[in-house]
C-alpha cells in the first residue's frame, strides 16, 4: 500500500490542536510515518477489523481507521496527558 493521508475527526482534530509545541513537532512527524504505512507501526485491529486500529504514536493514544480506496488514515481518537 502507498502511503495515506491523514485527517482528524473534529473532537480529534480538537485535541491534536491542544497538544503543546513540542509534543505536536513530535506526534506530526510519527503520524507521517503511520500514514506511510497504516497496518505496520505496531498498530493491532480493534475487534478483528483490519481496517479500525489503535496505535501510541510519539505517546499519544491514537484510534483510526484505514481507507485503503480513497488512501486516507482517519483519526477518530487522540489521547494525551
Amino acid at each position: 500500500m502507498t502511503g495515506c493521508r491523514v485527517q482528524y475527526s473534529p473532537p480529534a482534530d480538537q485535541s491534536h490542536r491542544a497538544m503543546g509545541g513540542p509534543l505536536r513537532t513530535r506526534f506530526d512527524s510519527a503520524m507521517q510515518r503511520l500514514a506511510a504505512d497504516p497496518y505496520g507501526q505496531d498498530s493491532i485491529p480493534i475487534r478483528g477489523d483490519r481496517d479500525r486500529r489503535e496505535a501510541t504514536v510519539a505517546g499519544v493514544a491514537v484510534r483510526y481507521y484505514v481507507s485503503a480506496t480513497v488512501l486516507t488514515v482517519s483519526v477518530v481518537r487522540v489521547v494525551f496527558v
